[in-house]
């Protein structure tokens, strides 16, 4: 029987990730041959594999990388079965060498088939599900280009990505915040100009059956009814609904008895409420029409607005 060193153990371990314990066994079965070691590692990744392919992995780890010149970005999750592996060093370790593998392929496909020191990462993955004992996969797999990308990355769980149309000074500041925004609240699009007419009439619809339904109970209940909206996009909210809500204010404050010399202080807050009120699809689907998590005085627009940039692109995945 070969004899087998602290030294090929470690070596088994730099090459496979694989515990100390696992790698002194697969040589000694092996008979201190490295290759075949390699080899039985593998297989019994196979196994594992094969055995817990049903099995959920909705945890793991989010994780970025940006470029050296900052014109191209990546995020995967790097997905497991439970929160202490997710957690693990080691694991996080192999996401972050993952993805910054992952930003020279334009798909997922095309990652999992390329190779990983002499394998597949589809195979490296099969070899660590051996190694961990939980079933391991790539779940969200994005990548953006853009003339600067910034990122994001929330505890583990969210990543972000966002693309600006110049190299701004402080570009790195706005892509951040706006990764940020992505990753706290998503969207599905840029602008509410990008929503299609027949996309927000069955969003309207689908949100008025809701709170109909709603109503019903509450009124068998004797609770408060909630209000069914009129509009949910500001792309409904045509220069006549605008005037019929200065109107609508204008009537409401006469009713109250305010003097008329100070409606024109009050009704442009009574307007601003009102198209906030009847833009909530903007305000969850589109990204430059939600209120800034930074500050919500104001719309992420604005403040993309004030570097004197645009944003050309973002992207997001999320464990789960």
């Amino acid at each position: 029987m070969a004899t087998i060193t602290a030294a090929d153990v470690n070596k088994l371990r730099q090459t496979t990730g694989a515990g100390m314990m696992d790698c002194k066994k697969a040589l000694v079965e092996a008979d201190g041959d490295f290759d075949k070691a390699i080899q039985n590692l593998r297989e019994k990744g196979q196994k594992v594999a094969a055995n817990r392919s049903d099995r959920e992995s909705s945890e793991g780890a989010a994780v970025s990388f940006v470029n050296a010149d900052q014109t191209k970005g990546a995020i995967i999750t790097l997905n497991c079965e439970t929160d202490f592996v997710g957690k693990n060093e080691a694991f996080v370790t192999l996401a972050k060498e993952l993805v910054e593998r992952a930003i020279n392929f334009s798909s997922k496909e095309d990652f999992l088939t390329s190779d990983f020191n002499g394998i597949t990462v589809a195979e490296k993955l099969i070899e660590q599900t051996g190694v961990i004992g939980e079933k391991i996969e790539i779940g969200g797999f994005e990548i953006l280009e853009g003339a600067f990308v910034g990122s994001y990355v929330h505890v583990n769980k969210i990543a972000a990505l966002t693309a600006i149309s110049a190299p701004i000074a402080n570009a790195d500041v706005l892509t951040k915040d706006v990764s940020m925004q992505v990753a706290s609240m998503g969207a599905d699009t840029l602008s509410y100009k990008d929503f299609d007419p027949a996309f927000v009439a069955s969003e309207l619809a689908a949100r008025i059956a809701i709170i109909e339904k709603e109503n019903e109970e509450a009124a068998r209940l004797g609770k408060t009814l909630k209000n069914v909206p009129k509009y949910i996009s500001y792309s409904q909210l045509t220069p006549e609904v605008i005037k019929q809500a200065e109107e609508d204010a204008k009537a409401e404050l006469k009713a109250e008895g305010k003097p008329e010399q100070i409606w024109d202080k009050i009704i442009p807050g009574k307007v601003l409420r009102f198209i906030s009120d009847n833009t909530t699809l903007d305000q969850e689907k589109a990204l430059l029409d939600q209120n800034f998590i930074k500050d919500d005085s104001k719309k992420v627009g604005d403040y993309v607005k004030s570097f004197n940039v645009e944003i050309t692109g973002f992207k997001r995945v999320t464990l789960g």
